[in-house]
């Protein structure tokens, strides 16, 4: 039996993140991945059983890559201004360092594969997210709505914001740039609906 390569695994994985992002989930293929790694596609089968194995691998990978972004300085005790701030800068940080990573993560969430990566991945960030929301809530700082509503306003317009970043551009077609500046004004905004 041949033993795995740590490199070419690692190969492996970045050329199937860029395939997914660029080809998406659908047009993703072991045998192309295999051709543009410059392995034969039984080598890819040390790595993983099958053409699923593989994307959930990498979908939990990034996806555990990217919640422990999300704890980087984070507490549940914290404020709820404080606290929103740094899941804001821990997104932004996490989307504009690892830009490939996070489209792949959008993609794979999305997908026929997403319930099961997201279900691998979030027990302890729902929990810790929970508790910093009941807080606030108790706290008298965060006004008390249904979940989707909440991160659809906590974080709809972040989101927003990044992707016309990533385009270079806003819906008008005007060339854009995510500055602090505009962080701010939209934080500022977020932070007023969600306050009693």
């Amino acid at each position: 039996m041949r033993t795995r390569d740590i490199n070419k695994e690692e190969i492996v994985k970045q050329k199937a993140i860029e395939m997914i992002v660029n080809q998406g989930v659908e047009g993703f293929g072991m045998n192309r991945l295999a051709k543009e790694c410059g392995i034969s596609v039984a080598t890819l089968y040390i790595y993983y059983s099958d053409k699923e194995d593989l994307i959930k691998k990498i979908g939990i990978e990034i996806g555990k890559k990217f919640f422990d972004n999300m704890f980087d300085g984070f507490s549940a005790d914290m404020s709820f201004k404080d606290g929103l701030r740094n899941q804001w800068e821990n997104r932004i940080y996490f989307n504009l360092n690892f830009t490939q990573q996070a489209t792949c993560f959008e993609l794979l969430k999305h997908s026929t594969y997403g319930d099961d990566i997201v279900k691998e991945i979030t027990g302890d960030y729902k929990q810790i997210m929970t508790q910093f929301m009941l807080a606030a809530i108790e706290r008298k700082e965060l006004i008390s709505i249904p979940y989707e509503v909440f991160w659809s306003i906590a974080y709809g317009s972040l989101y927003s914001l990044l992707e016309f970043h990533r385009e270079g551009k806003s819906m008008s077609g005007k060339p854009f740039i995510l500055t602090d500046k505009i962080k701010d004004e939209a934080f500022n905004l977020v932070l007023k609906a969600l306050t009693p």
